[in-house]
């Protein structure tokens, strides 16, 4: 008797396990972009709320800034090498994505406010794409978005004022105004692999 006691309970308890296992499953939420995702990872922590000067003066949040797919990138204009070259390769995979008919926004955000004023950042970006956004402001509003996309830079030491080097993280980041963030781009994808990987993006949003 007692055996059979310690059974229905075993089992009883096994019903309850998997009775919540199975309706976790059910009310779990769906990741739309799992199968698009190379980077295994999903929003939450990274984006978030900014208030920034756009490349024409005009203040701005990231309300006005992401309205549809959206790629930011963290950079400055003074920068020899890396972000130019990051910001050619986000414009050719934008390129290709015009060319399928499917529109992602590139956004180019200063982390040298003190030298990027909105006319250099405009030159800058209207010699990547027409579509490609300037973003600066004050220290505080720059420092405010790269603390919310977890984003580094800092200043180099230097004897010139007006000459010095920004050390940055490199990311790019995909972010939809329904989702957020959903993925970023390392520097050594290609213009192909990414605009593959926003189309899945935009697709499976849609």
């Amino acid at each position: 008797m007692h055996k059979a006691v310690v059974i229905s309970a075993a089992v009883a308890a096994f019903t309850l396990v998997s009775g919540a296992v199975a309706m976790t499953t059910i009310f779990a939420p769906v990741d739309p972009f799992a199968a698009c995702r190379a980077s295994q990872v999903a929003g939450g922590d990274i984006g978030g709320p900014f208030t920034l000067v756009d490349e024409n003066g005009a203040t701005v949040t990231d309300q006005d800034i992401i309205t549809g797919p959206t790629l930011v990138y963290f950079g400055y204009t003074f920068c020899p090498d890396v972000c130019p070259l990051d910001n050619m390769r986000n414009a050719l995979a934008i390129h290709e994505m015009d060319a399928r008919g499917i529109e992602v926004t590139p956004v180019f955000i200063s982390i040298d406010p003190a030298r990027d004023t909105s006319e250099r950042l405009k030159d800058f970006t209207d010699n990547f794409h027409e579509r490609m956004i300037g973003l600066g402001g004050s220290d505080e509003q720059v420092a405010a978005a790269s603390r919310e996309y977890r984003t580094y830079y800092a200043k180099r030491d230097s004897d010139d004022p007006e000459y010095y080097l920004m050390d940055h993280s490199t990311m790019s980041y995909l972010m939809f105004p329904e989702y957020g963030f959903v993925e970023f781009y390392r520097r050594d994808v290609t213009p192909e692999d990414m605009a593959d990987s926003l189309q899945c993006f935009v697709e499976a949003a849609s």
